[in-house]
């Protein structure tokens, strides 16, 4: 058996293949890391644009009267959405009005709205309940 003399210098091939083998194993270990680093931050990313969407959608389709428009289309520019209204109760005469009945009447709707990008067609979708009016009564007026 052979002793290595203490002045030569240098790997072994077996040496050089385990620096290898744990180089690149730590080397797989941190790509794993990034990979799933990027992974979760590309799923921020998209989940905090779904909820400003959400957001503004919402904000819009409160000025839409789906009794008046029960479905449209509306380009926000970097997607757009198509929305769908269907009356979830019956038409009644509105109340709250010091002659005792309203110059609207009223019911409520059931709005199916989806967004869609150019990527992705079918974004996502959100339902909203809704007031429709209409008004069918002048203006009151007792003296008259």
């Amino acid at each position: 058996m052979s002793r290595r003399d203490p002045q030569e210098r240098g790997f072994t091939l077996l040496e050089a293949i385990v620096a290898l083998v744990i180089l690149s194993g730590a080397g797989m270990a941190v790509f794993a890391w990034i990979n799933g680093s990027l992974s979760a931050l590309h799923h921020v990313e998209d989940t905090n644009a779904r909820s400003q969407a959400s957001a503004n959608v919402i904000e819009y389709m409160q000025a839409i009267n789906p009794m008046m428009q029960p479905d449209g289309r509306f380009d926000f520019g970097a997607y757009t959405i198509q929305w769908q209204s269907k009356a979830s109760t019956d038409l009644v005469d509105g109340s709250n009005y010091p002659q005792g009945v309203s110059l609207y009447q009223l019911a409520l709707y059931r709005t199916h709205v989806q967004a869609s990008t150019s990527s992705d067609p079918q974004w996502f979708e959100l339902d909203l309940d809704l007031v429709g009016y209409k008004r069918v009564r002048q203006e009151f007026n007792p003296l008259q």
